[in-house]
């Protein structure tokens, strides 16, 4: 059974309207990161250049400048290093605790590259739509084990974290309400995707729920995500995804 997201299967969310949610989420994460990159340009004080009062352009400005200078720091190394090693393998947590890096790398990979496959989707109707010969279905199918699989590597992650922090003591202490509201949404777009996709397919994992019903929990899921995974970001805890790769760039590393 094929569908848009919709709240019954006569009224269904067109792929255009689905482009407004889209679109309104990127703009909600777009104001969040101007908003950071403003408050982040308070501290941009260096290199010659005066305090910056919130301009975001002075922020980049002193990024770039420091990214550009030669560092004598013991710990300092080439980009590509930083890049390969600090932010994408994540070597300082596998340093502190393998099972630590582990949920780290299943939450981060599998979050990653279900963006990425959505994003990917997203194209592929965009050049159906505009009249290049492609099949939107043929592609959604041919990514159905990718996205099956990377779903459950991070559900595997959260499952983790859910773990850690409520068996662990010294980690239940330190849980604090945000990290409380960022598993809970994504258990939350976890749970929701599984679902509509075993009604979709007709898959034990549907719960038995009627096909009916089908279009209304794959619109929650997908106006969950949008609003969750890309406009609460700037917002969140979640701001680390973008704050600690740029501190590491800048820094040269971190051994």
């Amino acid at each position: 059974m094929e569908y848009f997201s919709g709240f019954t299967p006569e009224w269904k969310i067109t792929f255009g309207q689905m482009m407004v949610l889209s679109t309104i989420a990127i703009l909600i994460f777009l104001y969040g990161m101007y908003l950071n990159l403003k408050k982040w340009s308070y501290g941009s004080e260096g290199y010659g250049l005066e305090p910056s009062n919130g301009n975001v352009l002075a922020f980049i400005k002193t990024f770039i400048i420091q990214l550009g200078q030669a560092s004598h720091a013991p710990h300092a190394q080439p980009l590509w290093k930083v890049i390969i090693l600090d932010i994408l393998l994540q070597r300082r947590i596998w340093r502190k605790h393998p099972i630590r890096w582990f949920m780290h790398m299943a939450i981060f990979v599998g979050w990653m590259t279900l963006f990425l496959l959505s994003v990917a989707m997203f194209v592929v109707e965009l050049m159906h739509l505009a009249g290049i010969n492609v099949d939107p279905m043929a592609f959604r199918e041919s990514a159905q084990w990718a996205f099956h699989w990377f779903s459950i590597l991070l559900t595997v992650g959260v499952l983790i974290a859910i773990f850690r922090r409520i068996f662990i003591p010294k980690i239940r202490e330190a849980t604090i309400a945000y990290d409380t509201i960022l598993l809970a949404g994504l258990t939350l777009i976890i749970v929701t995707g599984f679902v509509a996709n075993g009604i979709r397919i007709d898959q034990v994992w549907g719960l038995g729920i009627d096909p009916f019903y089908a279009p209304i929990v794959a619109l929650f899921h997908s106006v969950i995500s949008l609003l969750f995974c890309i406009a609460y970001i700037p917002f969140s805890k979640y701001i680390h995804v973008i704050a600690t790769p740029l501190a590491l760039i800048a820094n040269k590393g971190g051994e």
